[in-house]
């Protein structure tokens, strides 16, 4: 085997990794679950897989930029060692260095652009506990109404039943004081403000 053919597999390997994940990605097909690569400097490195939640826990090592990596270092490799008649030493820096950038531009679109705008969920953003909202269909005595309130900045409704069994009309303010079975249980917020005072 000689370099050039060396650096044409690593290319069509990487390549073909890429047009995989491009086609499972445009076709929506399930992804498959597979284990990278983690580095951390004060402890090794280790095998895993994780659920990051904002663009830092984006790994350095992973499919596409591996994948990456291959096309890029392994045309440049084929293209020098094919056509420029390098040392083969030399060319494998170069293609090192071309794989390197590659790689290192992806990985920061990926970190920045796709997984960047992500942020990591609280439980306790979405607690219904405390959420003040507006009845939106009339709550009868003993019965269910509806509850529209803001959460997480979004507008969401649920099914809402007065906690001590009295009606509310509509267009009253609430808070939620349990929530159970999808079912929030709210006081109309003039009664806990009364109470207070």
């Amino acid at each position: 085997m000689t370099w050039s053919d060396f650096y044409l597999i690593c290319f069509l390997f990487g390549f073909a990794f890429s047009l995989i994940s491009f086609l499972a990605g445009s076709l929506h097909v399930p992804h498959v679950h597979l284990p990278h690569l983690h580095f951390d400097l004060h402890h090794g490195m280790h095998v895993g897989h994780g659920h990051g939640g904002s663009g830092n826990d984006t790994p350095w090592f992973n499919f596409a930029t591996v994948s990456v990596f291959l096309t890029w270092f392994g045309g440049t490799g084929y293209l020098l060692q094919r056509y420029a008649s390098m040392w083969a030493v030399l060319a494998l820096g170069v293609s090192t260095l071309a794989g390197i950038g590659g790689a290192a531009i992806v990985f920061l679109f990926l970190a920045r652009y796709l997984m960047g705008h992500q942020k990591v969920m609280d439980p306790a953003d979405f607690d219904m506990v405390g959420v003040l909202g507006h009845v939106s269909s009339p709550i009868r005595a003993g019965g269910t109404g509806e509850l529209i309130f803001t959460q997480d900045g979004t507008r969401r409704v649920t099914g809402a039943r007065s906690e001590n069994g009295a009606a509310i009309a509509k267009g009253a303010e609430v808070v939620v004081t349990r929530y159970e079975k999808g079912i929030a249980y709210v006081r109309q917020w003039d009664e806990l403000t009364n109470a207070l005072l």
